[in-house]
């Protein structure tokens, strides 16, 4: 589906997995400028992008979006190159040890909240202090001054597993899921769209590195939560990128603080 994308995105975790495919499918759909930021470098992402879109702008950013400081001057950086930001997505995050609230020591805990929590929400803070600063790019019922995409989890609307005691991440992205909630109702009437992503389990570097050990069945710890997907697989990074790409578009126009799960019928059994 063809969504004709126009205007400047803004995507963290973007060196890598979905923040990575994001950028792919954000440019597929017709966007040209980016601010791509992560913590490690975003040169794979980069150049993919110059390669199939020779006509492409990107600030290339490293960023920890637990500094405020530092979020803060990317999004100034960002408005600079650009002039605004339309199309943000808050994707940084980390998954954390899997374990339960009496194992998990107190700095565990608060480093996932720290990126995962605290860092959606500063970058989220200061995208919609720009936001409320521009105008739409067309004045239509259906237009908005900027779009924001939080990336939550299945996990943040269900418990975890006793396979994957997560607790610390399923604390961090029910929070994400509420202050998409709070924040899409504090602002749909000032312009700006806010919702989130729910994926499933992706098969991203990060997810299949870090839940590779094997269980007491002799499976490894993906293979048993494979199993419990109604699709029996993991989804593929551009799924949930497509998805992303759809929240941001004038399709999903009436969505406000909504929750996209997209976890192959996880969380409907």
């Amino acid at each position: 589906m063809a969504f004709a994308l126009k205007g400047v995105a803004y995507i963290t975790g973007a060196g890598s997995g979905i923040g990575q495919y994001t950028a792919y499918a954000l440019a597929r759909q017709g966007v040209r400028s980016f601010a791509l930021l992560d913590r490690n470098p975003v040169t794979a992402t980069v150049t993919k992008l110059k390669k199939d879109y020779p006509d492409i702008a990107i600030e290339e950013i490293a960023m920890d979006v637990s500094n405020e400081t530092a979020v803060d001057a990317s999004i100034a950086q960002t408005v600079k190159a650009f002039g605004r930001i339309d199309y943000a997505f808050n994707n940084a995050g980390i998954g954390g040890t899997l374990k339960t609230t009496d194992q998990i020591p107190l700095d565990d805990f608060q480093k996932v909240l720290s990126v995962n929590t605290t860092g959606v929400w500063l970058c989220h803070r200061a995208q919609i202090r720009q936001m409320l600063k521009q105008e739409k790019l067309q004045d239509s019922p259906r237009g908005f001054r900027g779009s924001i995409v939080n990336c939550a989890s299945m996990y943040g609307l269900i418990g975890p597993t006793l396979t994957v005691p997560s607790t610390a991440y399923a604390t961090s992205k029910h929070a994400v899921v509420g202050l998409t909630k709070a924040d899409g109702i504090a602002f749909a009437g000032k312009g700006i769209k806010i919702n989130a992503i729910c994926p499933g389990y992706v098969a991203t570097p990060l997810v299949l590195s870090s839940m590779s050990s094997d269980t007491s069945s002799g499976k490894s710890v993906m293979e048993v939560e494979r199993e419990k997907v109604p699709l029996q697989r993991l989804a593929m990074m551009e799924e949930i990128a497509d998805c992303v790409a759809f929240l941001h578009s004038e399709a999903s126009s009436y969505m406000i603080g909504a929750t996209l799960t997209a976890d192959g019928g996880f969380t409907i059994q």
